[in-house]
């Protein structure tokens, strides 16, 4: 396995939501075929429940965008209610808030013009569900989800893995045919990406982030 490749599609594959190119279709064979990779992805006790949901219909999507940027404003307005989120100055987070927050914005002012939305979902609901058995309904959709973005990095598609449209699932789920039984899990808005390159994001340090046989131990 070629690990320098490996490792850039893995390290490199942004929530991508300025770069969208809103004018260039997406050939449905290309999202079939990211999904045929996707499906290859693990799956609890192989029960293969996945779905994904693929929107290019023009009123659908203009539906589901709008789902979308009204909770998005609520969501803002929560955040800034509640104050500083990063105290530390040297947080990485706290120097990109700033352009997340615009990006997030300019995605839901033309999320209607990206030309393809995929929702991943999974058999089952996790409402009346025990940890262990959300733990499972989420862990049988969301790695399929993330090769998904990951094939579609692989072949210049970009996209921003996003929840918002959950506060309106039933809505959407009527508006899509969706059964009360299936789990809506993320909305994918996926388009051809601008430009060639993207960068290693800034990250917190692995140091902190692990801990060795008890939480908080450092090695």
């Amino acid at each position: 396995m070629d690990l320098k490749a490996g490792d850039e599609l893995l390290t490199t594959t942004r929530s991508v939501r300025k770069r969208l190119d809103l004018t260039r279709p997406v050939p449905p064979a290309l999202i079939v075929e990211c999904i045929e990779i996707a499906l290859q992805a693990p799956t609890g006790s192989n029960a293969q429940g996945w779905h994904f949901v693929v929107v290019t219909d023009a009123a659908k999507r203009a539906e589901i965008a709008r789902c979308y940027k009204e909770t998005l404003a609520g969501y803002i307005k929560m955040q800034e209610a509640g104050g500083p989120r990063w105290t530390s100055p040297n947080d990485p987070r706290k120097a990109q808030e700033t352009r997340v927050r615009e990006s997030a914005l300019y995605l839901a002012d033309h999320m209607h013009e990206v030309p393809v939305h995929v929702i991943p979902c999974i058999e089952g609901r996790v409402e009346n569900a025990g940890v262990m058995a959300q733990a499972s309904i989420y862990g049988s959709i969301l790695p399929a989800a993330w090769s998904f973005m990951l094939a579609a990095r692989a072949r210049g598609l970009g996209m921003a893995w996003t929840t918002l449209h959950l506060a309106h699932e039933k809505e959407i789920g009527k508006l899509l045919g969706i059964p009360d039984t299936v789990t809506q899990t993320a909305l994918l808005p996926v388009a051809y990406f601008k430009g060639k390159e993207f960068q290693v994001a800034k990250r917190l340090p692995a140091r902190e982030l692990t801990s060795w046989n008890s939480w908080g131990s450092r090695a």
